[in-house]
């Protein structure tokens, strides 16, 4: 019986592991070793969030009350509230997606559908996945000069909310685009050869078959920008508000600010403040990504039936 030399195809495809020499074998040791790294790398991160995560609960959680809610802040930390902080953040985040929104959704839509293959078209490309990139705190100089000097915006919710717009702008831009690649290209076909021009095919059909992911790709932004410190502490934003803002014009402050200022405090009871505050926005964000993936699951269903 004549033995087939290793290394050739037909031997290769047919001998099983078994027939392998010895030299080829795989050795498990860096195999498992690969995998412990790789799930000591999952579980550290994981514990330490845990940690963060029960300690802010045991601190926070017997102070949280509906007063602590819609208290205004106080020098006193017991009467302490997250009122203005609340309503401020309920503002910013409604400007900047008034903001963000229509600019990033129609950008995204010239890029994919009108805009032609160039070195221009490139160079924006290659520009926006930078600027998604890029620290919050450089949008936070940026805001501070165009808006609050420039523009003479002052420290103004008109001013944090352009700021957080262009923070969000480069995200709203690259989910949108993932979202409209996702609508195949015979979809478009089928509509040109029905005698529907680019806008049409791209308000009837490309648009809602891309909902899901840009509305996704949107909340998930946006709570990202509900957690931002250092670009609000940037241009300026108040620590301490006693007062709700009534118009875009108005001083305001944000959660993520009144617990920085809380936690920065060397009395125990801000610190209890600040845990307080951190379950709120916690939740607050948790809210958001669940209504991102109910959205997103609602809207699949609807297309798909």
């Amino acid at each position: 019986m004549i033995e087939k030399p290793y290394g050739t195809a037909a031997a290769v495809q047919h001998a099983s592991p078994r027939d392998w020499p010895p030299d080829s074998r795989l050795n498990p040791g860096p195999e498992r070793a690969f995998r412990a790294i790789c799930a000591l790398a999952l579980v550290l991160p994981l514990l330490l969030l845990a940690t963060l995560l029960g300690r802010a609960l045991q601190e926070g959680w017997p102070r949280l009350s509906m007063e602590f809610i819609t208290a205004y802040p106080s020098r006193v930390p017991a009467n302490a509230g997250i009122l203005p902080a609340l309503v401020g953040s309920a503002f910013l985040m409604g400007l900047t997606a008034v903001m963000a929104i229509p600019l990033g959704v129609g950008a995204a839509i010239y890029l994919e559908e009108y805009a032609g293959s160039s070195r221009l078209t490139g160079l924006i490309e290659v520009s926006i996945s930078n600027l998604a990139g890029v620290p919050s705190i450089i949008y936070g100089l940026l805001g501070l000069e165009l808006f609050v000097r420039a523009m003479a915006f002052g420290r103004s919710l008109l001013a944090g909310a352009a700021t957080l717009a262009l923070l969000l702008l480069p995200m709203v831009i690259l989910a949108a685009r993932e979202a409209l690649r996702t609508v195949p290209h015979s979809m478009r076909e089928a509509c040109f050869a029905l005698g529907a021009d680019r806008w049409q095919t791209v308000r009837r059909v490309v648009l809602p078959m891309s909902l899901p992911g840009i509305l996704t790709g949107i909340i998930l932004a946006l709570a990202r920008a509900i957690g931002e410190t250092a670009p609000l502490i940037t241009i300026g934003a108040l620590t301490y508000v006693p007062f709700l803002p009534d118009s875009v014009h108005s001083p305001f402050t944000a959660l993520p600010i009144q617990i920085f200022n809380w936690i920065s405090r060397p009395q125990a009871g801000f610190r209890v403040n600040a845990a307080a505050g951190i379950i709120v926005l916690l939740a607050i964000m948790l809210l958001m990504n669940g209504a991102a993936i109910w959205l997103r699951v609602r809207f699949e269903r609807k297309l798909s039936s």
